[in-house]
């Protein structure tokens, strides 16, 4: 008697990946414990992606090539059309993919078994992060959650994510309504964590890692580690990408008429100060927290209205 597998539907957005997509893809299908299906939403590449995809579906029925639907410009619109377009109804759990690592086997297994047993609504977890030279780094994100991370900071690689399907489905209906304000969202690990928790759903870090993250010079978000990481994401406030994005991501999720938020959400120099005395319930990361408290008040002794 075949014993009944939890059904996962896997989104991954796929664009010039034809150098990692197979063993990611292999990855996926070799998972235990779950029946999976893999759906792929194609921006438009110059590699052979879609060619090769198409061929790769051909030969496993567990692989759907979602239609061609035009140049998505960045991985966070793309997994917005997989959360649009692929029909939930008959799995029961939804997890995100990207296209150039590497998942440990058991990696929705425990993903699964972590929101049943802990009566939770989603998932991520750790990652280690890998280099070509085989250097390696495990990425903690697995700090203890605080009152507003939500609105400054993802839950973890969205790579990592495994969401219930009662999750998913209010994620898309939510959407739908919004859908063209939603295209100015950069960042979709960012908002579906911040979507789940202001919405009360309970959210489970797993301080293991589930996966390879692989670094490559194409990597849209890559790992937040170094100098030189440290200076990128600087350069994002500095510029007022950052701000934009919390303040975009808190009307999405309604929390921009929260009392507490609206005292800060124009982030001018005074609210930016009020701001800063709040850095241990904005970030989850101790170094984090000191880092968004100097922040503040770096912004505020530059004169800058984010």
């Amino acid at each position: 008697m075949r014993i009944k597998h939890p059904r996962v539907a896997v989104l991954l957005a796929a664009y010039n990946g034809i150098q990692w997509i197979e063993e990611q893809l292999t990855s996926i299908l070799e998972q235990s414990a779950v029946d999976v299906t893999v759906y792929i939403s194609i921006d438009p590449s110059t590699d052979g992606t879609e060619e090769w995809c198409a061929a790769y579906a051909a030969e496993h029925r567990q692989v759907v090539v979602l239609p061609d639907a035009g140049s998505f410009g960045g991985a966070s619109r793309n997994f917005f059309r997989l959360i649009r377009d692929v029909d939930f109804v008959s799995f029961d759990f939804i997890a995100f993919a990207d296209q150039d690592d590497i998942w440990h086997m058991d990696k929705l297994q425990r993903a699964v078994g972590a929101i049943e047993t802990r009566q939770v609504d989603a998932y991520s977890s750790n990652v280690t992060a890998f280099w070509p030279n085989g250097r390696t780094y495990l990425l903690d994100k697995a700090q203890p959650q605080v009152q507003w991370d939500y609105l400054f900071e993802a839950a973890g690689p969205g790579c990592t994510y495994v969401l219930s399907k009662k999750l998913a489905d209010s994620l898309k209906a939510a959407m739908l309504e919004s859908w063209q304000h939603l295209q100015k969202v950069s960042l979709h690990d960012w908002y579906c964590y911040a979507f789940a928790r202001s919405r009360g759903y309970h959210w489970y870090i797993d301080p293991l890692p589930s996966m390879h993250y692989r670094q490559h010079q194409r990597n849209q978000m890559g790992a937040n580690k170094g100098l030189s990481s440290l200076i990128a994401r600087y350069k994002t406030i500095q510029d007022g990408w950052w701000f934009s994005q919390v303040r975009i991501i808190a009307c999405l999720v309604g929390r921009d008429t929260d009392p507490l938020v609206r005292t800060w959400l124009k982030f001018h120099y005074r609210q930016l100060i009020k701001l800063s005395f709040s850095a241990s319930q904005c970030r989850r990361r101790a170094r984090d927290k000191i880092y968004f408290f100097f922040i503040c008040w770096i912004m505020v002794v530059m004169g800058c209205n984010a």
